[in-house]
């Protein structure tokens, strides 16, 4: 399995057999970039909410780490349920420890739209720190406006790839979206693998991945998998770089650059590459 947007920490020690391979970085490393953009927009407290579950406690620990590494309080750091129809309680607690910010750990279509819809109800915070699950459209459809000023870290890069694999979309009559990029690179990566083990046994090509997504060889951009395939088969080596700049390290994951986002008129734009 390789998948585009499971970024839990657990992951990265899971007992896989080395079936298991990522081209999203993990939490982990999304937690040191959130507490660093935290600290440059000034923040001193914050109230954190994660959904209960180990992507939500991974990401929500290692934000909490980090953060107060960089000297900054977590005033709270709370559970949260999905599926529920009311999070005014969950708010309350939020509210009563308060912080600078409310940083919503959660999936944009379960608690943690729940948890900002009861926030902008009672006026409880007005400003939200959006990690990579809560970005996407239908969150700013939800909101609009009233997002307004509230920034977050998504995975993403401005490397060529990134800009081509956008045009192909465009092309080809479809929007791209989070995670769209590392889901065509995983699907590549598993095609690639398999020309080059001759084999579509996992047992066989689980082997080239890292060899296929890895320098040294020829880069390999989005648009140009039957030019690699080609390569694979004249037995020369390639470097896949695709749509995500894909380097992938320790036990299959991608080191990962992100992209910060700031809700501007309502809707989700780029302000710069990290």
């Amino acid at each position: 399995m390789i998948s585009p947007s499971a970024t839990s920490p657990a992951l990265t020690t899971i007992e896989d057999n080395g079936l298991f391979f990522r081209t999203s970085p993990s939490a982990a490393r999304q937690g040191q970039v959130i507490a660093q953009l935290l600290g440059e927009k000034g923040v001193k407290s914050i109230a954190l909410t994660y959904t209960n579950n180990d992507y939500g406690k991974g990401l929500a620990d290692s934000v909490q780490a980090n953060f107060e590494k960089m000297g900054g309080k977590v005033n709270i750091a709370a559970a949260h349920e999905d599926g529920k129809g009311d999070y005014s309680a969950e708010v309350g607690a939020l509210a009563q420890a308060g912080g600078d910010i409310l940083v919503v750990v959660g999936y944009l279509d379960q608690g943690g739209k729940g948890i900002i819809q009861s926030s902008l109800e009672s006026g409880a915070f007005d400003t939200f720190f959006l990690p990579d699950a809560m970005i996407g459209d239908s969150i700013f459809e939800a909101f609009g406006a009233d997002l307004d000023g509230s920034y977050g870290t998504i995975p993403g890069t401005d490397a060529e790839g990134a800009g081509i694999f956008a045009k192909m979309a465009e092309d080809n009559g479809f929007k791209t979206g989070p995670f769209a990029g590392e889901s065509y690179d995983a699907a590549a990566l598993i095609m690639l693998a398999m020309q080059a083990a001759n084999s579509n046994k996992p047992e066989d090509y689980q082997a080239k991945i890292l060899d296929i997504a890895n320098a040294p060889g020829e880069k390999i951009l989005p648009g140009e998998l039957g030019k690699a395939l080609d390569l694979i088969a004249e037995g020369k080596d390639i470097d896949y770089v695709g749509a995500s700049a894909v380097e992938l390290i320790g036990p299959g994951e991608s080191a990962g650059s992100y992209r910060e986002i700031l809700v501007k008129d309502g809707k989700d734009t780029t302000v710069q590459y990290r």
